[in-house]
């Protein structure tokens, strides 16, 4: 028999807000929320386990589940009130998954070419910054992206919901800059940074080898680690009188660049 739920003392009710709102529990529990159809749709694709379903009929109905659940995943219709209380976006499908968390390590990166196109953001803090170089990196179909020293977790809602479900959609590792970089080096993957220190013009260099493309943060750019490391400084040259623009807009500029140069395959 589905459960179901009107209280919003109830425990798991609770624990969603929880999951919603603390890093340090999506940590312990190995669990997160993804809200909405199309990036719990997304999130099955990527392999990822739904373990539990929380909808409300005011806004779904009980066949348009059977989309989303497999046997082992428990269904849980609520209240209106209830499910207004845990939706994180302002507008909603009315439907709500508990899924498993996946290990981001660089261990499980596979590439399936010679020659992958990848991105690395480095100390990215802001969720709707990490989220639009999901998307970016899923419109280019890029081959992995790395996080070097994360300031978030990526299983923040607002990643998600900024990503689109890019996060499911896209190969992900994270590690401290040292990690990435040993292993670029060691795939002997050419590292493009972006900074103004001692570069060129990001249309001058060549991206159909084997290629990671290196972003920093707007405040700070990149450290003087990834700097070092690179095989190539690059610059997007400027013609007003900011220096500087929005990381995700700025990892396109190069990434498409990179995809143009091989043919966009």
């Amino acid at each position: 028999m589905m459960k179901h739920i009107e209280s919003l003392q109830n425990s798991t009710i609770k624990n969603i807000l929880k999951l919603q709102e603390k890093s340090r529990e999506r940590k312990k529990s190995g669990q997160f929320i993804v809200e909405g159809k199309r990036e719990i749709s997304l999130a099955i694709k990527g392999n990822y386990s739904i373990t539990t379903l929380l909808f409300c009929d005011y806004f779904l109905t009980e066949d348009e589940l059977s989309n989303y659940s497999t046997k082992e995943t428990a269904l849980i219709s609520v209240s209106k009130d209830v499910y207004q209380k845990i939706a994180y976006r302002n507008s909603t499908e009315g439907i709500i998954a508990l899924a498993k968390t996946k290990d981001f390590s660089l261990n499980n990166i596979q590439f399936s070419t010679t020659t992958p196109l990848i991105l690395i953001a480095e100390a990215p803090e802001k969720p709707g910054n990490i989220g639009a170089l999901l998307r970016t990196a899923d419109a280019a179909n890029l081959d992995a992206v790395f996080i070097a020293n994360p300031k978030t977790d990526m299983y923040n809602p607002n990643i998600i919901r900024s990503s689109v479900g890019g996060l499911f959609t896209n190969q992900i590792a994270t590690g401290t800059s040292e990690e990435i970089i040993a292993f670029l080096k060691e795939k002997n993957i050419h590292l493009f940074a972006t900074t103004l220190q001692n570069s060129n013009e990001y249309y001058k260099e060549d991206y159909t080898k084997a290629t990671a493309i290196i972003v920093g943060t707007e405040d700070t750019g990149l450290s003087e680690e990834f700097r070092t490391a690179a095989t190539q400084n690059i610059n997007i040259p400027m013609q007003g009188e900011i220096d500087s623009m929005n990381v995700s807009v700025a990892a396109a500029i190069v990434i498409f660049e990179a995809k143009r140069q091989r043919d966009f395959n």
